[in-house]
Order: C-alpha cells, then sequence, then structure tokens
C-alpha cells in the first residue's frame, strides 16, 4: 500500500474554510438558498476520510456518486443520488511542492468550487454523470470555464498563481479535438 501525505493539522482550518467560501461563491452564482444547497445532496472528505477505493493518484478531487437510501424511506422509494467530493490531499500537497506559488487556502477554494460546479451539472442533467470519455474532458474544459468566471469577480489572496495553474484546461486539448 502506498504511503500517502495528508493535510496536516494546520491545513485542515484552511481546507474548511475554503469549502465553506467555496459553497458560497458558488450557490451565490447559481442563486442557491441554504436549502437547495443541502438538497444537492453532497459532502467534502479530505484522504483521511475516504476508502482505499476513493483515493487516485492522478487527480487533486474526484466526485463519486452512491446510491442512498434512508432507513425511513419504503421499500420501493427510488434511491437519491449522494456525492462525495474526495479531496487528494497527496496530490494537492505534490503540487504545491512543486509549484512553489501554489497556496493552499486558493487552490483548495478552486478545486472546491470546481467539483461543486460538476455537482450542480449532475443535478440539473446538463451532464450525464457515467459519459463517455470523450464527453467528460469536454465537461472538464466547460467546468473549468466556469469555475474562471466564477473566480474571476473575486478578490482571492493568491489566486492569480492557481487561476494560470489551470490556464491550459479552459481549452479543448488537441488531441481529444479529434476523437
Amino acid at each position: 500500500m502506498t504511503k500517502y501525505q495528508y493535510f496536516s493539522p494546520h491545513d485542515i482550518p484552511i481546507v474548511t474554510n475554503s469549502v465553506a467560501v467555496a459553497e458560497e461563491l458558488v450557490s451565490n452564482h447559481y442563486k442557491l438558498s441554504a436549502t437547495q444547497l443541502l438538497h444537492l445532496n453532497y459532502d467534502v472528505k479530505t484522504l483521511i476520510d475516504l476508502s482505499e477505493n476513493e483515493i487516485v493518484d492522478d487527480h487533486f478531487a474526484q466526485v463519486i456518486r452512491y446510491a442512498e437510501k434512508t432507513k425511513n424511506d419504503l421499500p420501493d422509494a427510488p434511491v437519491k443520488d449522494f456525492y462525495k467530493v474526495c479531496l487528494q490531499d497527496h496530490s494537492i500537497i505534490n503540487a504545491m511542492k512543486k509549484f512553489k506559488d501554489l497556496d493552499l487556502y486558493a487552490f483548495a477554494v478552486y478545486i472546491v468550487c470546481h467539483e461543486l460546479i460538476h455537482i450542480i451539472r449532475f443535478r440539473k442533467f446538463l451532464q450525464h454523470f457515467d459519459a463517455p470519455f470523450k464527453e467528460k474532458m469536454n465537461e472538464e474544459v466547460r467546468v473549468h470555464v466556469k469555475t474562471h468566471e466564477i473566480l474571476s469577480k473575486v478578490n482571492i489572496k493568491q489566486l492569480g498563481p492557481v487561476m494560470e495553474f489551470y490556464k491550459n484546461w479552459r481549452r479543448v486539448p488537441e488531441n481529444l479535438k479529434n476523437l
């Protein structure tokens, strides 16, 4: 088993605060009330709270969809989608070591905004969760464009290097254009 690097006790409040800010920015952009935000039925977790199958090495976060049924649901009641945003501490920390200009708070705000936009798009049926690869990659571009749009209107210290870090994700990669 690979040994992973986890957010430190100092990092956790920073990440928690970035999640709250990302939720506010995204809900304001999409004009979601607090109740509507709750009905998105999601949670954000760091590596310490992830199971082995929720850990990946090639992303900073991933959204996993689970079918949720509560004990009070009737047997024939439809299952509800529950989305889990799985932050990959080790990948985020490694990127910050490699790209010294990345600040944890600003980087986490971007990452969580991005994943929340995905969830909203799934909920609004603007994108299928299980889309084919090419469509998923096109969706990544759309979500990066939307993330940039939302974050370009706010003043967050150290966000500039994060926006620069993601600039190439706001266009379809050449190798996918002809798939």
